[in-house]
């Protein structure tokens, strides 16, 4: 596997969407036990999707952007952040650098609706992940969805 390339795109057909509701499904309600019902919300509908797929076309990472409204109601009302959330990459993809490539994706999804940062809910076990990606933990931790977590933000600048 780590001899193989993969490519991250937005998710702009029905087939896209369901790989990146596959693999949410893999991660979140296969492996940590989150509720489908809970896993699947009104915001999918609204939201960016990225997927990052192997070169001979597995899905191996997703993730979403909320922006406008959307996001507003994440994040306190601001519509200047965007919203990162549901981040999943499958097993075989960990540790060869999806995720970071998912959420730069995201990133530059929100550079290109005009949001100056972007904000998310990061499982305690992922903070130095996002750390190492330049977001800030602020507040105190809780419990979403049975899972402890942390709100995290980065602001954004230009690509230059």
């Amino acid at each position: 596997m780590s001899t193989r390339t993969y490519v991250v795109r937005v998710a702009e057909d029905p087939a896209d969407l369901e790989e990146c509701f596959a693999v949410r499904k893999e991660v979140f309600v296969g492996e940590q036990g989150v509720p489908e019902d809970l896993e699947y919300d009104e915001y999918d509908a609204v939201a960016v999707h990225v997927l990052a797929v192997r070169e001979d076309g597995v899905p191996l990472g997703t993730g979403r952007l909320l922006h406008g409204e959307a996001a507003a109601a994440k994040v306190d009302g601001d519509l200047s952040v965007g919203s990162l959330g549901r981040l999943a990459v499958t097993q075989e993809a960990r540790r060869l650098g999806v995720g970071a490539a998912l959420v730069r994706a995201i990133e530059d999804a929100a550079r290109a609706r005009g949001l100056a940062a972007v904000d998310l809910h990061a499982q305690t076990h992922a903070l130095a992940f996002y750390e190492r990606l330049g977001y800030e933990a602020y507040g105190p931790e809780y419990p979403e969805a049975g899972i402890p977590h942390r709100a995290m933000r980065r602001a954004l600048q230009p690509r230059g």
